[in-house]
């Protein structure tokens, strides 16, 4: 089952003031934008992602939807919200089976709601996640009469993401041109005949159009998420692996392949960098450890990619609802000289974590002689990773 992200940010944001779209300022530290793809990206559910973008800044794309864990594509938004959609949806058409949109301008989605919109979109067709109505809700006319009093117990209120199965999204954007009035492509699915699944949305998900919302967004990533007063948002972990060095394996560290006469010898890759990321960055979220996860009793591991493994491990960390901030390594190694390849390794490891490479440090020292590792008989690295909760 392929599937699709469509990131809606083509809008301008003219609510919120400035010269800047909303989606481009700047929640906890990080753009609104970024935010929201991260979801997308780290997403077990999610095989590609396109974003949509204000037009005249398709040619400006920031770096962090640059060199992303996923294929992340970007097309010129349009004039209206389902012109966006509907550029993006050209890209994914051939290729996905089921296709999810989000507003940029909701940037606290959690990877739960993800997986839960698209899961119902696969089982019924379209999905969208909303809210129930707890206040009563009225009708009024122009005048601001109260026409009728509506059952609160059938209104909700909708959000993003939705999810179609690409054959619904298809007829429902065929609509657009005659349906002016349309916010969101669940009413176009519901005008093409559909019927479109209500799952349980999120308090957390709001949509920023206002100063205010920016603020209470800001105090919802600050806010430490449960009432111990040891409990922050910033955690950090920390990593260690070491393998010995043996003929007839090859050399892979930070998922570059180097040339050697020797190889970490285990059951993966033996990728020691990779293994030690993990391990910082599921320690920070508390999230266990990489044998708790992916252990070498388990044949599904043996010579696995521990780039790949890194991949899965970010995941998990996002699903407790931590981000990765940064990540610092450290690989001892008498030889062979690392300095060639620390490059390609820390953009390897950027698009494994779903972050900027210059959030990734790695450096190479040697252990000057002393134990295995001096002695050249293995290669040993640590790392320290700083997470905060999103």
């Amino acid at each position: 089952m392929h599937v699709s992200a469509i990131i809606a940010a083509g809008g301008r944001g003219a609510r919120l003031g400035g010269d800047r779209p909303k989606q481009f300022l700047s929640l906890g530290g990080r753009p609104v934008l970024q935010r929201s793809v991260d979801a997308f990206v780290l997403s077990d559910r999610i095989a590609d992602v396109v974003v949509a973008l204000p037009r005249g800044l398709v040619d400006q794309v920031p770096d962090y939807l640059r060199g992303c864990a996923k294929p992340v594509e970007v097309v010129e938004g349009g004039k209206r919200r389902q012109d966006s959609v509907a550029n993006a949806f050209a890209l994914v058409a051939g290729r996905a089976d089921v296709v999810v949109i989000h507003d940029a301008a909701r940037p606290l989605v959690s990877i739960d709601l993800i997986r839960r919109t698209v899961d119902a979109a696969v089982e019924c067709g379209a999905a969208i996640a909303a809210l129930p109505a707890t206040d009563t809700v009225k009708r009024g006319d122009a005048s601001r009469i109260i026409v009728d009093t509506l059952p609160r117990g059938e209104i909700f209120l909708a959000q993003t993401p939705q999810a179609f199965r690409v054959g619904v999204l298809h007829d429902a954007l065929a609509l657009a041109s005659r349906s002016a009035d349309a916010t969101d492509e669940a009413a176009l699915a519901e005008q093409a005949g559909y019927r479109v699944r209500l799952i349980d949305g999120d308090q957390r998900n709001l949509k920023i159009t206002d100063a205010d919302d920016l603020e209470v967004a800001e105090r919802l990533i600050g806010a430490p998420a449960r009432s111990h007063a040891d409990v922050t948002t910033l955690r950090i972990g920390n990593g260690y692996d070491l393998h010995r060095l043996v003929a007839g394996r090859r050399l892979v560290l930070g998922g570059v392949i180097i040339p050697f006469e020797k190889g970490l010898d285990g059951h993966s890759d033996s990728d020691a960098v990779c293994h030690a990321v993990t391990d910082a960055i599921l320690g920070g979220a508390a999230a266990g450890d990489i044998g708790r996860h992916f252990p070498d009793t388990d044949a599904a591991w043996k010579d696995a990619d521990s780039l790949a493994l890194l991949g899965r491990a970010a995941r998990i960390v996002a699903e407790t609802g931590f981000f990765v901030v940064n990540v610092d390594v450290v690989v001892i190694a008498e030889r062979p000289k690392l300095e060639p390849y620390v490059d390609a390794m820390r953009a390897n490891l950027a698009r494994a974590l779903g972050v900027e490479v210059d959030r990734v440090s790695v450096k190479g020292k040697t252990n000057e002689g002393v134990d295995s590792t001096g002695a050249g008989a293995s290669i040993a690295a640590h790392a320290v990773a700083l997470v905060s909760r999103s």
